[in-house]
């Protein structure tokens, strides 16, 4: 019975020391020069953020923020196609759907890092390069420097799933110009490319091919303040003239979605969609009631 028990706690200890590795090999924390880097590395799940991943970025922050030899810190993702494409809610459901805690845990620590980040003394820079949506929204446009390229896509997708757009969705969208943070919440709309920037989500716009050599020259920053980044950012934003005679994919319903999405209640904004029954308007109708 000893040695079986012996045995046990020798799986368990393995299984542990696996799932840290695991976690360890999902996010990758490292720091060059004066830069601290967090580059998310779950390619096959668009880089999606589970609770491991959270509790090992959290502390970090705030390390590299008392630390008196970091300067700024970066984060990015791998794989080409996303940035982070949320939270990772298979996970979430499935401990949901035998009571795990999981679900709790793992929106306590997102919140709780969205804070760090918003609150991070250090500049902060997300190069947001490929699907960004939710929780990757999250860990991006509450630092100080959103860098899109002609391959992100964004979105705030919950209310397909019942959810409201969180990670602070409630701070920043209402902050956007006219209605068009209450039409991206109740929508779940797309934006791809330099309408990330238009809309104010990114703060600035670069090729994505030449985000390594940013990258490298951010690092190369000595002692770097918020407005030297922000010089070297703009020094590649100005050169980049991707998509710049393209006209703001949404420019003509603007004048609809500021009339329309101006209501204080979903069933005001209903509402006023059924009354103005324009084809933009009838398709909002139709995009919200899938989504009810």
């Amino acid at each position: 019975r000893l040695k079986a028990l012996n045995r046990l706690q020798v799986i368990l200890q393995h299984l542990k020391m696996s799932k840290q590795t695991e976690s360890a090999a999902e996010v990758l924390l490292e720091k060059k020069g004066g830069a601290g880097i967090i580059t998310l590395n779950r390619p096959k799940a668009l880089n999606a953020l589970n609770l491991p991943m959270i509790q090992r970025i959290y502390p970090q922050i705030k390390a590299w923020e008392q630390d008196p030899e970091t300067f700024l810190i970066i984060i990015k993702g791998t794989g080409g196609k996303a940035f982070c494409a949320g939270g990772d809610i298979r996970a979430i459901t499935e401990a949901g759907k035998v009571g795990d805690k999981l679900t709790q845990d793992f929106f306590r620590g997102e919140y709780r890092l969205n804070n760090a980040i918003g609150t991070c003394k250090k500049p902060y820079v997300a190069l947001i390069d490929g699907i960004t949506m939710g929780g990757g929204v999250g860990v991006s446009v509450h630092g100080h420097f959103r860098v899109a390229t002609e391959k992100t896509v964004f979105a705030m997708p919950e209310t397909a799933i019942g959810l409201f757009p969180d990670v602070g969705g409630g701070y920043f969208l209402p902050r956007l110009s006219g209605k068009i943070g209450y039409y991206l919440a109740l929508t779940g709309c797309r934006l791809k490319g330099r309408d990330v920037l238009r809309v104010g989500i990114a703060t600035h716009f670069v090729e994505s091919e030449k985000l390594p050599a940013l990258e490298k020259d951010l690092i190369a920053l000595k002692s770097p303040s918020k407005e030297k980044i922000a010089d070297l950012l703009n020094s590649y934003h100005v050169k980049c003239t991707i998509d710049q005679e393209k006209e703001f994919v949404l420019d003509e319903h603007m004048d609809k979605i500021n009339s329309l999405f101006s209501a204080n209640s979903m069933e005001e904004i209903v509402k006023k969609l059924k009354q103005d029954g324009s084809p933009f308007a009838l398709k909002q109708l139709e995009v919200k009631s899938s989504m009810s």
